[in-house]
């Protein structure tokens, strides 16, 4: 007859004591408060749904009062922080302390029902050439 797999038979079977009793775990303290995980605040997602948002992408909002909104927490803590106020998308990430990921996708919500508008920064190929810009104060200098 075999015998039964190990994890069957108590540990005292095999002549060791008994493991000691576990503390509770503590997965925050009492300053530290409340804690809500990132992916709880984006459902799941780890993508805004509609478009990317650079780095340096200026975001604003005209709401005036976030807490009438529909919206969680953090996002009406977003919308208090670029309301009349221009915001890059890595400055409010830096503000309310959230990975950037997280505040893509709260930002991309945002977006969604209209709340904020973003502007796009200028691609480096769009801006003019160094030599074009010389060659315009220079002529200026001539007047």
């Amino acid at each position: 007859m075999p015998y039964p797999p190990r994890h069957y038979l108590p540990d005292s079977a095999f002549g060791y004591p008994p493991p000691p009793p576990q503390q509770p775990t503590q997965w925050y303290d009492d300053a530290a408060g409340p804690m809500v995980r990132p992916y709880a605040m984006t459902k799941g997602r780890t993508r805004p749904t509609g478009r990317e948002f650079d780095l340096i992408a200026l975001v604003v909002s005209d709401v005036v009062d976030a807490m009438e909104l529909p919206v969680g927490p953090e996002q009406g803590l977003i919308l208090e922080l670029c309301r009349n106020n221009a915001l890059s998308v890595a400055e409010i990430a830096a503000e309310i302390d959230l990975p950037l990921g997280v505040v893509r996708v709260l930002l991309g919500d945002l977006l969604d029902a209209e709340y904020i508008r973003v502007s796009r920064p200028v691609p480096p190929a769009l801006l003019p050439d160094e030599h074009i810009l010389q060659e315009v104060i220079n002529g200026l200098r001539a007047l």
